[in-house]
């Protein structure tokens, strides 16, 4: 009986020993898995959404030598009535108001300040986009009717195999894609649990084998597209995107910080929602598409691109939200009214005709209730209304 115990106690000690190495040698996955878990949580995700370097594989884009640009300021903003009750309700963040390229408001909330550099979420995608379009521009791109698969070959045999450029610029791709982040099982949760984890996610889209519509024929808000956009910009250059987006974007505008790029376990951005910039640089960023792509005497966007970019082509339901090349179009939007939108309460809100941009940040845990984005939209559009008075 005495022998039996002992090899008991010998084989619980090997086990307890085994798990305590086996979590030295994986505590930054587990550190990971476990930010990932815990990063929407209530008495977190004000400061998980500044801090997210902190948590994940990242990596900086380099600012660059060009000095900073200005953002002078311009006479004070008298905010709408309902501004205040509205930050509350959204826990926004920060602020920021530009008036025909003057800072005319600018509010940090939930004890953040100018320093933060602010999760993105999908206002990234408006970001790929314009890089996009340099590269378009550039030759890089043959074709928007060009397969996805003739840049980015591993997408053979899977979901994408007749996907265009085109389709996935406007989400059209057809692909089945579960984007439901309350259910830990989506495949947007799985997602972030391949980022978390050190994973590749070239071989997460490549995995994907389902679709529900033929490439093209309808809409359906599908963000693996994004990266498959990302993908198709690294095979027709060779080159990572953080590199380009370095390069062809960010050091032209003259930003006060590097931006950071989420990324996955080999380095790959993660270019859907993984951007991480101050809001005055997001702001410099919203000025620079409101001028149709020039910046400081720079062309850096095509003003065509831009205009293809911002208009709602995508096979939208008809009177519901437009889409264009990763830019959203609100319901009743006249021409040069459109916006980036991240989850959470993430807002990039352009006016081009009445010389507008709106930064918001926000860590919304509500942001799914029906009306939310509607109530958001319409503040912006009292926001402008107000810098005309």
């Amino acid at each position: 009986m005495r022998s039996v115990l002992k090899w008991i106690i010998r084989i619980s000690l090997a086990l307890i020993i085994a798990a305590i190495l086996v979590g030295f040698w994986k505590r930054e996955e587990i550190t990971r898995l476990l930010a990932v878990n815990s990063l929407f949580d209530e008495n977190r995700i004000v400061s998980n959404f500044s801090h997210m370097d902190g948590a994940f594989l990242h990596r900086d884009i380099p600012k660059g030598d060009t000095p900073v640009s200005p953002l002078p300021s311009g006479a004070l903003l008298s905010m709408p009535a309902p501004y205040e009750d509205w930050v509350t309700a959204r826990t926004v963040t920060s602020t920021l108001v530009l008036k025909d390229g003057q800072i005319v408001h600018e509010a940090y909330y939930q004890g953040t300040s100018p320093d933060d550099r602010r999760i993105s979420w999908s206002v990234a995608k408006s970001y790929l986009s314009a890089l996009f379009g340099i590269l378009v521009d550039e030759g890089a791109i043959d074709s928007l009717d060009d397969p996805v698969i003739k840049y980015a070959p591993l997408l053979k045999g899977g979901a994408y195999e007749g996907a265009t450029v085109l389709n996935v610029l406007q989400m059209s791709s057809g692909i089945t894609f579960d984007e439901d982040y309350l259910d830990y099982d989506s495949d947007i949760n799985r997602m972030g649990r391949v980022l978390a984890l050190g994973g590749k996610m070239d071989d997460f889209a490549a995995g994907l084998t389902e679709s529900f519509a033929p490439a093209g024929e309808t809409w359906k808000y599908t963000s693996i597209d994004t990266h498959v956009v990302g993908m198709v910009a690294r095979g027709a250059t060779g080159r990572d995107i953080s590199d380009l987006m370095s390069e062809k974007l960010i050091a032209p505008l003259g930003l006060e910080q590097d931006p950071l790029y989420l990324t996955d376990g080999v380095g790959v951005a993660f270019v859907l929602g993984g951007l991480n910039i101050t809001t005055r640089d997001y702001a410099r960023f919203g000025q620079m598409i409101l001028q149709n792509g020039e910046w400081q005497g720079q062309q850096i966007v095509p003003a065509d691109w831009i205009a293809a970019s911002t208009v709602p082509s995508a096979r939208t339901e008809p009177g519901k939200i437009g889409y264009g090349y990763q830019w959203w179009i609100p319901v009743g939007a006249t021409p040069g009214q459109f916006m980036g939108r991240g989850i959470y309460g993430q807002y990039l809100y352009i006016d081009q005709n009445a010389g507008v941009v709106v930064v918001t940040t926000s860590a919304d845990r509500k942001f799914r209730e029906p009306g939310v984005t509607d109530a958001n939209i319409d503040m912006f559009r009292q926001i402008v209304s107000a810098t005309q008075e």
